[in-house]
């Protein structure tokens, strides 16, 4: 028998690590449009909250060095839902015009068969971001079959 249960606990908001806290802020409020909440750059304390009017989505602290390792156990990838694949398009552009590095060659399907796709991207730092819509790839085509596509990049 299968109940239905309210979820206990939703996303608060992320922190990431980064290396160089101008950078990351640029990149994610072009890409993303969030504005800063709160920073500090004092010495050993540099962060930046970002999001949108009094909703927090984002902590970047500059405190890391190197890339993001893709192969080590933790994060695999951070993923934004929007309403439609236009806006998924709208991301991947303005992920382009910051020079982002793009996976799948641009906007895909979730799987084969997939009304949900999106873009998948790296920040600055080699975060691995998504931006999906959860219609509008229906004709799309998936570009590792029988796979999920995000979890393959």
């Amino acid at each position: 028998m299968t109940t239905s249960r309210t979820a206990p606990y939703a996303t608060g908001h992320i922190g990431l690590n980064v290396t160089d806290l101008r950078r990351s802020m640029a990149f994610y409020q072009e890409v993303f449009g969030f504005d800063a909440l709160a920073e500090s750059r004092d010495a050993g304390r540099s962060f930046v909250f970002l999001g949108y009017g009094d909703a927090l989505v984002l902590t970047l602290w500059e405190q890391s060095t190197g890339a993001f390792p893709a192969d080590r156990p933790g994060l695999h990838h951070l993923s934004f839902q929007v309403d439609s694949m236009d806006q998924v398009r709208e991301a991947e552009g303005r992920a382009r015009s910051v020079g982002a590095r793009i996976f799948h060659g641009g906007v895909v399907p979730h799987q084969e068969g997939s009304a949900s796709g999106g873009v998948f991207f790296a920040d600055p730092d080699g975060i691995r971001l998504e931006v999906f819509a959860p219609g509008g790839a229906e004709a799309m085509t998936a570009p590792t079959p029988g796979a999920p596509t995000c979890g393959f990049f």
